[in-house]
Protein backbone atom coordinates (compact mmCIF):
# COMPACT_ATOMS: atom_id res chain seq x y z
CA UNK A 1 0.00 0.00 0.00
CA UNK A 2 2.98 2.17 0.59
CA UNK A 3 4.28 1.61 -2.85
CA UNK A 4 0.73 2.76 -3.87
CA UNK A 5 0.76 5.94 -2.36
CA UNK A 6 4.31 6.49 -3.45
CA UNK A 7 3.13 5.94 -7.19
CA UNK A 8 0.34 8.11 -6.67
CA UNK A 9 2.01 11.03 -4.85
CA UNK A 10 4.52 10.98 -8.42
CA UNK A 11 1.49 10.31 -11.22
CA UNK A 12 0.02 13.76 -9.21
CA UNK A 13 3.25 15.58 -9.39
CA UNK A 14 3.46 14.62 -12.81
CA UNK A 15 0.25 15.67 -13.75
CA UNK A 16 0.77 18.95 -12.04
CA UNK A 17 4.22 19.48 -13.89
CA UNK A 18 2.59 18.81 -17.33
CA UNK A 19 -0.20 21.46 -16.36
CA UNK A 20 1.87 24.26 -15.27
CA UNK A 21 4.46 24.04 -17.93
CA UNK A 22 2.43 22.56 -21.35
CA UNK A 23 1.90 25.35 -23.57
CA UNK A 24 -0.99 25.91 -25.90
CA UNK A 25 -0.01 25.52 -29.70
CA UNK A 26 -1.90 27.39 -32.95
CA UNK A 27 -2.88 31.68 -32.84
CA UNK A 28 -3.58 33.58 -29.89
CA UNK A 29 -6.50 35.43 -30.23
CA UNK A 30 -6.31 38.95 -30.75
CA UNK A 31 -9.52 41.26 -30.98
CA UNK A 32 -9.71 43.14 -34.49
CA UNK A 33 -8.87 46.85 -34.60
CA UNK A 34 -11.66 49.17 -33.90
CA UNK A 35 -11.99 51.31 -37.39
CA UNK A 36 -10.18 54.36 -37.60
CA UNK A 37 -12.53 56.21 -39.72
CA UNK A 38 -13.35 59.82 -38.41
CA UNK A 39 -17.49 59.86 -39.08
CA UNK A 40 -19.86 57.98 -40.44
CA UNK A 41 -20.82 59.63 -43.75
CA UNK A 42 -17.99 61.36 -46.48
CA UNK A 43 -19.52 64.81 -45.31
CA UNK A 44 -19.94 66.44 -41.92
CA UNK A 45 -23.25 66.07 -40.66
CA UNK A 46 -25.34 69.16 -39.76
CA UNK A 47 -24.74 70.45 -36.21
CA UNK A 48 -29.00 69.92 -36.23
CA UNK A 49 -31.82 69.21 -38.35
CA UNK A 50 -34.15 71.69 -39.63
CA UNK A 51 -37.58 72.27 -38.11
CA UNK A 52 -41.23 72.50 -39.37
CA UNK A 53 -42.74 74.12 -36.16
CA UNK A 54 -46.34 72.76 -35.50
CA UNK A 55 -45.63 69.37 -36.55
CA UNK A 56 -44.08 67.75 -34.16
CA UNK A 57 -41.00 68.68 -36.24
CA UNK A 58 -38.44 70.39 -33.53
CA UNK A 59 -34.89 70.41 -34.94
CA UNK A 60 -32.44 67.44 -34.08
CA UNK A 61 -29.12 67.34 -32.36
CA UNK A 62 -26.71 65.24 -33.01
CA UNK A 63 -24.04 65.13 -29.96
CA UNK A 64 -21.08 63.31 -30.69
CA UNK A 65 -19.58 60.82 -28.18
CA UNK A 66 -22.25 61.17 -25.71
CA UNK A 67 -23.67 57.41 -24.60
CA UNK A 68 -26.53 55.97 -25.03
CA UNK A 69 -29.13 54.87 -22.08
CA UNK A 70 -29.88 51.41 -21.78
CA UNK A 71 -33.74 52.10 -21.67
CA UNK A 72 -33.56 54.72 -25.20
CA UNK A 73 -36.84 53.76 -26.10
CA UNK A 74 -37.70 56.32 -22.95
CA UNK A 75 -37.02 59.15 -24.88
CA UNK A 76 -40.21 59.00 -26.62
CA UNK A 77 -41.93 59.90 -23.53
CA UNK A 78 -44.38 57.10 -23.89
CA UNK A 79 -45.69 55.54 -21.47
CA UNK A 80 -48.09 52.69 -23.47
CA UNK A 81 -44.87 51.86 -25.32
CA UNK A 82 -42.37 51.56 -22.13
CA UNK A 83 -45.09 49.17 -20.38
CA UNK A 84 -45.13 47.39 -23.87
CA UNK A 85 -41.76 47.07 -23.97
CA UNK A 86 -41.16 45.97 -20.54
CA UNK A 87 -43.91 43.50 -20.07
CA UNK A 88 -42.30 42.27 -24.00
CA UNK A 89 -39.18 41.71 -22.38
CA UNK A 90 -40.67 39.09 -19.85
CA UNK A 91 -43.15 37.24 -22.04
CA UNK A 92 -41.41 37.32 -25.32
CA UNK A 93 -40.27 33.24 -26.97
CA UNK A 94 -37.71 35.16 -28.94
CA UNK A 95 -35.65 36.11 -25.74
CA UNK A 96 -36.74 32.84 -23.98
CA UNK A 97 -34.89 30.70 -26.69
CA UNK A 98 -32.29 33.08 -26.86
CA UNK A 99 -31.56 32.70 -22.44
CA UNK A 100 -32.03 29.04 -23.23
CA UNK A 101 -29.21 28.74 -26.33
CA UNK A 102 -27.05 30.75 -23.37
CA UNK A 103 -27.56 28.55 -20.67
CA UNK A 104 -26.95 25.28 -23.19
CA UNK A 105 -23.30 27.13 -24.24
CA UNK A 106 -22.82 27.62 -20.43
CA UNK A 107 -23.52 23.65 -19.59
CA UNK A 108 -21.41 22.56 -22.18
CA UNK A 109 -18.32 24.84 -21.21
CA UNK A 110 -19.11 23.67 -17.54
CA UNK A 111 -19.04 19.53 -18.39
CA UNK A 112 -15.84 20.13 -20.65
CA UNK A 113 -13.92 22.00 -18.40
CA UNK A 114 -14.49 19.47 -15.95
CA UNK A 115 -12.88 16.54 -17.85
CA UNK A 116 -10.19 19.25 -18.70
CA UNK A 117 -8.62 20.81 -15.22
CA UNK A 118 -9.81 17.49 -13.28
CA UNK A 119 -9.05 13.92 -13.44
CA UNK A 120 -11.99 11.57 -13.79
CA UNK A 121 -12.41 9.00 -11.08
CA UNK A 122 -14.89 6.39 -11.64
CA UNK A 123 -16.06 3.36 -8.53
CA UNK A 124 -16.99 -0.17 -10.10
CA UNK A 125 -18.40 -2.72 -8.30
CA UNK A 126 -18.72 -6.24 -10.38
CA UNK A 127 -19.46 -9.35 -9.48
CA UNK A 128 -19.09 -12.22 -11.43
CA UNK A 129 -19.78 -16.32 -10.99
CA UNK A 130 -16.41 -17.90 -12.64
CA UNK A 131 -15.17 -21.80 -13.45
CA UNK A 132 -12.11 -22.74 -14.27
CA UNK A 133 -9.80 -25.37 -14.76
CA UNK A 134 -5.88 -25.81 -13.72
CA UNK A 135 -4.72 -25.01 -17.63
CA UNK A 136 -6.07 -21.45 -16.62
CA UNK A 137 -2.86 -21.59 -14.12
CA UNK A 138 -0.60 -23.44 -16.26
CA UNK A 139 -1.51 -26.93 -14.42
CA UNK A 140 -3.77 -29.11 -16.52
CA UNK A 141 -3.95 -31.90 -14.15
CA UNK A 142 -5.73 -29.86 -11.79
CA UNK A 143 -10.02 -30.39 -11.19
CA UNK A 144 -11.71 -27.46 -12.09
CA UNK A 145 -13.30 -25.33 -9.76
CA UNK A 146 -16.04 -22.71 -10.01
CA UNK A 147 -16.40 -19.46 -7.26
CA UNK A 148 -17.70 -16.28 -7.11
CA UNK A 149 -15.34 -12.91 -7.42
CA UNK A 150 -16.20 -9.77 -5.94
CA UNK A 151 -14.44 -6.42 -7.36
CA UNK A 152 -14.68 -2.85 -5.82
CA UNK A 153 -12.26 -0.77 -7.68
CA UNK A 154 -11.85 3.16 -7.72
CA UNK A 155 -10.40 4.46 -11.03
CA UNK A 156 -8.78 7.47 -12.13
CA UNK A 157 -7.44 8.47 -15.24
CA UNK A 158 -5.97 11.95 -16.69
CA UNK A 159 -5.22 13.18 -20.49
CA UNK A 160 -2.21 15.71 -20.15
CA UNK A 161 -2.92 18.68 -21.96
CA UNK A 162 1.03 19.37 -22.61
CA UNK A 163 0.43 20.47 -26.75
CA UNK A 164 -2.99 22.94 -25.04
CA UNK A 165 -5.50 21.15 -27.28
CA UNK A 166 -7.58 20.73 -24.79
CA UNK A 167 -7.42 24.08 -23.60
CA UNK A 168 -7.86 25.53 -26.77
CA UNK A 169 -11.05 23.57 -26.66
CA UNK A 170 -12.11 25.48 -23.96
CA UNK A 171 -11.07 28.27 -25.28
CA UNK A 172 -13.27 28.25 -28.15
CA UNK A 173 -15.86 26.84 -25.65
CA UNK A 174 -16.31 29.96 -24.19
CA UNK A 175 -16.27 31.98 -27.13
CA UNK A 176 -19.21 30.27 -28.26
CA UNK A 177 -20.90 31.29 -24.44
CA UNK A 178 -20.20 34.94 -25.47
CA UNK A 179 -21.27 34.62 -29.01
CA UNK A 180 -24.51 33.30 -27.28
CA UNK A 181 -24.63 35.82 -24.78
CA UNK A 182 -24.01 38.66 -27.76
CA UNK A 183 -27.12 37.06 -29.99
CA UNK A 184 -29.33 37.39 -26.44
CA UNK A 185 -27.97 40.87 -26.52
CA UNK A 186 -28.98 41.44 -30.50
CA UNK A 187 -32.09 39.57 -29.31
CA UNK A 188 -33.22 42.12 -26.82
CA UNK A 189 -32.31 44.80 -29.46
CA UNK A 190 -34.07 44.28 -32.60
CA UNK A 191 -37.15 42.95 -30.22
CA UNK A 192 -37.32 46.20 -28.77
CA UNK A 193 -36.49 48.38 -31.96
CA UNK A 194 -39.26 46.18 -33.98
CA UNK A 195 -41.85 46.97 -30.65
CA UNK A 196 -40.79 50.66 -31.27
CA UNK A 197 -40.93 51.28 -34.72
CA UNK A 198 -44.57 49.05 -35.02
CA UNK A 199 -45.92 50.90 -32.53
CA UNK A 200 -45.01 54.07 -34.71
CA UNK A 201 -46.32 52.78 -37.92
CA UNK A 202 -49.38 51.86 -36.07
CA UNK A 203 -49.16 55.37 -34.83
CA UNK A 204 -49.14 56.64 -38.65
CA UNK A 205 -51.69 53.90 -40.00
CA UNK A 206 -54.08 55.47 -37.54
CA UNK A 207 -53.51 59.45 -38.31
CA UNK A 208 -54.17 58.16 -42.48
CA UNK A 209 -57.13 56.08 -41.82
CA UNK A 210 -58.46 59.01 -39.89
CA UNK A 211 -57.16 61.66 -42.20
CA UNK A 212 -58.91 59.39 -45.30
CA UNK A 213 -62.23 59.38 -43.13
CA UNK A 214 -61.91 63.30 -42.82
CA UNK A 215 -61.57 63.50 -46.12
CA UNK A 216 -64.63 61.68 -46.73
CA UNK A 217 -66.86 63.28 -44.61
CA UNK A 218 -66.03 66.45 -46.02
CA UNK A 219 -66.86 65.14 -49.72
CA UNK A 220 -69.70 63.99 -48.70
CA UNK A 221 -70.70 68.10 -47.41
CA UNK A 222 -69.32 69.03 -50.89
CA UNK A 223 -71.76 66.26 -52.11
CA UNK A 224 -74.68 67.64 -50.41
CA UNK A 225 -73.89 71.68 -51.69
CA UNK A 226 -73.36 70.32 -55.43
CA UNK A 227 -76.93 68.94 -55.21
CA UNK A 228 -78.57 71.62 -54.18
CA UNK A 229 -76.97 73.92 -56.34
CA UNK A 230 -78.09 71.35 -59.10
CA UNK A 231 -81.61 71.47 -57.90
CA UNK A 232 -81.39 75.54 -58.72
CA UNK A 233 -79.48 75.46 -61.66
CA UNK A 234 -76.07 76.67 -60.79
CA UNK A 235 -73.92 73.46 -61.75
CA UNK A 236 -74.56 70.69 -64.20
CA UNK A 237 -75.25 66.97 -64.01
CA UNK A 238 -72.25 66.16 -64.75
CA UNK A 239 -71.04 68.24 -62.12
CA UNK A 240 -72.80 66.18 -59.19
CA UNK A 241 -71.79 63.19 -61.05
CA UNK A 242 -68.31 63.71 -60.70
CA UNK A 243 -68.19 64.88 -56.71
CA UNK A 244 -69.91 61.16 -56.53
CA UNK A 245 -67.13 59.45 -58.16
CA UNK A 246 -64.81 61.68 -56.72
CA UNK A 247 -66.39 60.68 -53.57
CA UNK A 248 -66.56 57.04 -54.16
CA UNK A 249 -63.24 57.30 -55.25
CA UNK A 250 -61.88 58.64 -51.82
CA UNK A 251 -63.59 55.96 -49.99
CA UNK A 252 -61.48 53.20 -51.50
CA UNK A 253 -58.45 54.47 -49.25
CA UNK A 254 -59.77 54.01 -46.17
CA UNK A 255 -60.05 50.08 -46.04
CA UNK A 256 -56.68 48.66 -47.40
CA UNK A 257 -55.02 51.20 -44.54
CA UNK A 258 -57.73 49.93 -42.11
CA UNK A 259 -56.48 46.23 -43.10
CA UNK A 260 -52.63 47.43 -42.90
CA UNK A 261 -53.61 48.77 -39.56
CA UNK A 262 -55.16 45.29 -38.11
CA UNK A 263 -52.27 43.43 -39.46
CA UNK A 264 -49.64 45.91 -37.42
CA UNK A 265 -51.88 45.28 -34.09
CA UNK A 266 -51.70 41.60 -34.63
CA UNK A 267 -48.01 41.86 -35.29
CA UNK A 268 -47.54 44.20 -32.51
CA UNK A 269 -49.35 41.21 -29.86
CA UNK A 270 -46.79 38.64 -31.20
CA UNK A 271 -43.87 40.51 -30.90
CA UNK A 272 -44.94 41.05 -27.47
CA UNK A 273 -45.70 37.73 -26.97
CA UNK A 274 -49.64 37.44 -26.86
CA UNK A 275 -51.98 36.20 -29.46
CA UNK A 276 -53.40 38.16 -31.49
CA UNK A 277 -56.86 37.94 -30.20
CA UNK A 278 -56.16 38.45 -27.02
CA UNK A 279 -56.08 42.16 -26.85
CA UNK A 280 -55.26 44.63 -24.49
CA UNK A 281 -52.50 46.41 -26.56
CA UNK A 282 -52.83 50.09 -26.00
CA UNK A 283 -53.60 52.32 -28.90
CA UNK A 284 -50.50 54.43 -30.30
CA UNK A 285 -50.84 58.16 -31.79
CA UNK A 286 -48.39 60.70 -33.51
CA UNK A 287 -49.55 63.34 -30.86
CA UNK A 288 -48.79 60.94 -27.95
CA UNK A 289 -44.85 60.28 -28.85
CA UNK A 290 -42.30 62.89 -28.20
CA UNK A 291 -39.87 63.24 -30.58
CA UNK A 292 -36.18 63.45 -28.73
CA UNK A 293 -34.40 66.40 -29.60
CA UNK A 294 -30.96 65.40 -28.37
CA UNK A 295 -29.35 62.22 -30.46
CA UNK A 296 -26.71 60.58 -28.43
CA UNK A 297 -23.98 59.69 -31.66
CA UNK A 298 -21.14 57.14 -30.26
CA UNK A 299 -17.64 57.71 -32.04
CA UNK A 300 -17.21 55.42 -34.60
CA UNK A 301 -13.89 53.80 -32.70
CA UNK A 302 -16.44 52.94 -30.24
CA UNK A 303 -19.24 50.94 -32.45
CA UNK A 304 -17.42 47.95 -32.74
CA UNK A 305 -17.98 47.19 -28.99
CA UNK A 306 -21.23 48.29 -28.94
CA UNK A 307 -22.90 46.44 -31.90
CA UNK A 308 -24.24 43.21 -30.71
CA UNK A 309 -23.74 41.97 -34.19
CA UNK A 310 -20.39 42.76 -34.30
CA UNK A 311 -19.36 41.40 -30.72
CA UNK A 312 -21.14 38.56 -31.57
CA UNK A 313 -19.28 37.94 -34.77
CA UNK A 314 -15.94 38.63 -32.86
CA UNK A 315 -16.23 35.73 -31.00
CA UNK A 316 -16.85 33.46 -33.69
CA UNK A 317 -13.77 34.42 -34.99
CA UNK A 318 -12.30 33.82 -31.78
CA UNK A 319 -13.86 29.91 -31.50
CA UNK A 320 -12.65 29.56 -35.22
CA UNK A 321 -9.36 30.43 -33.82
CA UNK A 322 -9.29 28.44 -31.10
CA UNK A 323 -10.17 25.37 -33.54
CA UNK A 324 -6.95 26.02 -35.42
CA UNK A 325 -5.26 25.46 -32.15
CA UNK A 326 -7.17 22.10 -31.43
CA UNK A 327 -6.25 21.03 -34.82
CA UNK A 328 -2.41 21.75 -34.10
CA UNK A 329 -2.75 20.23 -30.82
CA UNK A 330 -4.15 16.87 -32.38
CA UNK A 331 -1.00 16.86 -34.58
CA UNK A 332 1.12 16.11 -31.01
CA UNK A 333 1.26 13.18 -29.06
CA UNK A 334 -1.04 12.77 -26.13
CA UNK A 335 -0.27 11.01 -22.39
CA UNK A 336 -2.77 9.98 -20.61
CA UNK A 337 -2.13 8.64 -16.92
CA UNK A 338 -4.55 6.13 -15.08
CA UNK A 339 -4.74 3.92 -11.98
CA UNK A 340 -6.75 2.24 -9.79
CA UNK A 341 -6.84 1.06 -6.17
CA UNK A 342 -9.71 -1.67 -5.13
CA UNK A 343 -10.33 -5.06 -3.42
CA UNK A 344 -10.99 -8.14 -4.76
CA UNK A 345 -12.80 -11.65 -2.55
CA UNK A 346 -13.90 -14.50 -3.64
CA UNK A 347 -16.72 -13.44 -0.35
CA UNK A 348 -18.23 -10.21 0.04
CA UNK A 349 -17.09 -10.11 3.47
CA UNK A 350 -13.59 -10.12 2.56
CA UNK A 351 -13.19 -7.62 0.07
CA UNK A 352 -11.59 -4.89 2.44
CA UNK A 353 -9.75 -7.21 4.79
CA UNK A 354 -5.94 -6.79 4.79
CA UNK A 355 -4.48 -8.94 1.56
CA UNK A 356 -7.81 -8.41 -1.10
CA UNK A 357 -6.20 -5.05 -2.05
CA UNK A 358 -5.67 -4.56 -5.57
CA UNK A 359 -3.95 -1.68 -7.45
CA UNK A 360 -2.65 -0.12 -11.03
CA UNK A 361 -0.55 2.60 -12.02
CA UNK A 362 -0.08 3.06 -15.59
CA UNK A 363 0.85 5.78 -18.13
CA UNK A 364 0.32 5.89 -22.27
CA UNK A 365 1.62 7.77 -25.47
CA UNK A 366 -0.35 8.37 -28.16
CA UNK A 367 1.66 9.95 -31.22
CA UNK A 368 -0.16 9.90 -34.27
CA UNK A 369 1.91 8.49 -37.72
CA UNK A 370 -0.53 8.10 -40.16
CA UNK A 371 -3.77 8.72 -40.70
CA UNK A 372 -3.85 9.24 -44.57
CA UNK A 373 -3.22 13.08 -44.25
CA UNK A 374 -6.60 13.37 -42.41
CA UNK A 375 -5.29 15.66 -39.67
CA UNK A 376 -2.85 17.81 -41.67
CA UNK A 377 -6.19 18.33 -44.03
CA UNK A 378 -8.42 19.49 -41.06
CA UNK A 379 -5.74 21.51 -39.28
CA UNK A 380 -5.76 23.58 -43.04
CA UNK A 381 -9.66 23.01 -43.06
CA UNK A 382 -9.84 25.36 -39.33
CA UNK A 383 -7.02 27.55 -41.17
CA UNK A 384 -9.47 28.20 -44.12
CA UNK A 385 -12.45 28.53 -41.87
CA UNK A 386 -10.50 31.05 -39.02
CA UNK A 387 -10.23 32.99 -42.92
CA UNK A 388 -13.90 32.87 -43.51
CA UNK A 389 -14.52 33.82 -40.05
CA UNK A 390 -12.09 37.04 -40.71
CA UNK A 391 -13.99 37.90 -43.86
CA UNK A 392 -17.37 37.85 -41.98
CA UNK A 393 -16.57 39.83 -39.38
CA UNK A 394 -15.08 42.48 -41.53
CA UNK A 395 -18.31 42.36 -43.89
CA UNK A 396 -20.52 42.73 -40.49
CA UNK A 397 -18.85 45.84 -39.73
CA UNK A 398 -18.72 47.24 -42.89
CA UNK A 399 -22.90 46.37 -43.24
CA UNK A 400 -23.05 48.06 -39.73
CA UNK A 401 -21.24 51.34 -40.37
CA UNK A 402 -23.93 51.70 -43.66
CA UNK A 403 -26.29 50.75 -41.26
CA UNK A 404 -25.53 53.99 -39.10
CA UNK A 405 -24.73 55.86 -41.99
CA UNK A 406 -27.97 55.40 -43.97
CA UNK A 407 -29.83 56.17 -40.85
CA UNK A 408 -28.20 59.00 -39.95
CA UNK A 409 -28.81 60.47 -43.96
CA UNK A 410 -32.03 59.33 -43.59
CA UNK A 411 -33.04 61.47 -40.27
CA UNK A 412 -31.51 64.90 -41.75
CA UNK A 413 -33.80 64.07 -45.10
CA UNK A 414 -36.79 63.24 -42.92
CA UNK A 415 -36.26 66.79 -41.25
CA UNK A 416 -36.08 68.62 -44.65
CA UNK A 417 -39.42 66.00 -46.16
CA UNK A 418 -41.29 66.85 -42.52
CA UNK A 419 -40.71 70.95 -43.44
CA UNK A 420 -41.09 70.65 -46.79
CA UNK A 421 -45.04 68.31 -46.82
CA UNK A 422 -45.51 70.58 -43.99
CA UNK A 423 -45.30 73.95 -45.99
CA UNK A 424 -47.35 71.71 -49.05
CA UNK A 425 -49.94 70.97 -46.38
CA UNK A 426 -50.64 74.54 -45.09
CA UNK A 427 -50.25 75.69 -48.51
CA UNK A 428 -52.84 73.11 -49.62
CA UNK A 429 -54.85 73.74 -46.77
CA UNK A 430 -55.04 77.49 -47.37
CA UNK A 431 -55.97 76.34 -51.39
CA UNK A 432 -58.74 74.33 -50.27
CA UNK A 433 -60.17 76.87 -48.23
CA UNK A 434 -60.11 79.78 -50.95
CA UNK A 435 -61.40 77.70 -53.78
CA UNK A 436 -64.63 76.23 -51.14
CA UNK A 437 -65.19 80.18 -50.49
CA UNK A 438 -64.52 80.88 -54.46
CA UNK A 439 -67.00 78.01 -55.39
CA UNK A 440 -69.86 79.09 -53.60
CA UNK A 441 -69.82 82.79 -54.23
CA UNK A 442 -69.22 81.24 -58.24
CA UNK A 443 -65.59 82.33 -58.84
CA UNK A 444 -64.69 79.34 -59.90
CA UNK A 445 -65.84 76.25 -61.17
CA UNK A 446 -66.27 72.59 -59.83
CA UNK A 447 -63.15 71.10 -61.09
CA UNK A 448 -61.00 73.62 -59.81
CA UNK A 449 -62.68 72.68 -56.45
CA UNK A 450 -61.70 68.97 -56.91
CA UNK A 451 -58.26 69.48 -57.78
CA UNK A 452 -57.97 71.56 -54.51
CA UNK A 453 -59.31 68.77 -52.31
CA UNK A 454 -57.00 65.96 -53.80
CA UNK A 455 -54.11 68.17 -53.41
CA UNK A 456 -54.91 68.70 -50.03
CA UNK A 457 -55.90 65.29 -49.37
CA UNK A 458 -52.96 63.71 -50.70
CA UNK A 459 -50.18 66.39 -48.51
CA UNK A 460 -52.04 65.48 -45.33
CA UNK A 461 -51.43 62.11 -45.59
CA UNK A 462 -47.81 63.17 -46.85
CA UNK A 463 -47.45 64.97 -43.62
CA UNK A 464 -48.28 62.15 -41.77
CA UNK A 465 -45.59 59.52 -43.18
CA UNK A 466 -43.33 62.50 -42.93
CA UNK A 467 -43.71 62.35 -38.97
CA UNK A 468 -43.93 58.87 -38.77
CA UNK A 469 -41.15 58.23 -40.84
CA UNK A 470 -38.58 60.68 -38.78
CA UNK A 471 -40.00 59.16 -35.16
CA UNK A 472 -39.05 55.69 -36.94
CA UNK A 473 -36.01 56.41 -38.33
CA UNK A 474 -35.07 57.94 -34.59
CA UNK A 475 -35.79 54.63 -32.65
CA UNK A 476 -33.25 52.99 -35.91
CA UNK A 477 -30.36 55.47 -34.53
CA UNK A 478 -30.49 54.08 -31.31
CA UNK A 479 -30.45 50.32 -32.71
CA UNK A 480 -27.76 51.12 -35.09
CA UNK A 481 -25.73 52.28 -32.63
CA UNK A 482 -26.11 49.24 -30.29
CA UNK A 483 -29.01 50.23 -27.98
CA UNK A 484 -26.94 51.44 -24.68
CA UNK A 485 -27.06 47.62 -23.68
CA UNK A 486 -23.44 47.86 -21.64
CA UNK A 487 -25.37 50.42 -19.60
CA UNK A 488 -28.08 48.02 -18.44
CA UNK A 489 -25.99 46.76 -15.17
CA UNK A 490 -25.11 50.55 -14.56
CA UNK A 491 -28.60 51.32 -14.38
CA UNK A 492 -30.26 48.53 -12.39
CA UNK A 493 -27.47 49.11 -9.95
CA UNK A 494 -28.39 52.89 -9.63
CA UNK A 495 -32.36 51.69 -9.55
CA UNK A 496 -31.31 49.33 -6.85
CA UNK A 497 -29.55 51.98 -4.70
CA UNK A 498 -32.41 54.29 -5.12
CA UNK A 499 -34.96 51.34 -4.19
CA UNK A 500 -32.39 51.31 -0.68
CA UNK A 501 -32.70 55.04 0.23
CA UNK A 502 -36.19 54.64 -0.19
Amino acid sequence: MREYFRFTRAGIAAIVCAMVTGCAVGPDFRPPDSPSVKGYVPEPLPVETVSAPGVAGSSQRFLDGKDIAAEWWALFHSKPLDVLIRHALKDSPTIAAAQARLREAEENLRARGGTVYYPSFDGDFSVERRKSTGASFGQPSSNPSTFTLFNATVNVSYTLDISGGNRRELEALRAQVDYQRFLLEGAYLTLTANIATTAMKEASLRGQVRSAKDIVSLMEKYLDIVDEQYLVGAVSRSDVLAQRAQLAQVRTTAPPLEKELAYTRHHLAVLTGKLPGEGGLPEFELEDLVLPVDLPLSLPSSVARQRPDIRAAEELLHAACAQVGVATANLYPKITLSGSLGTNAVKIEDLFTPGSSIWSLGAGLLQPIFHGGELSAKRRAAIAAHDQAIAQYRDTVLLAFQNIADTLRALDFDAKTLRAQADAELAARESLEMSQEQFRLGAVNYLSLLNAERQFQQAHVSLVQAQAARFADTAALFQALGGGWWNRELQEETAAKMDTNL
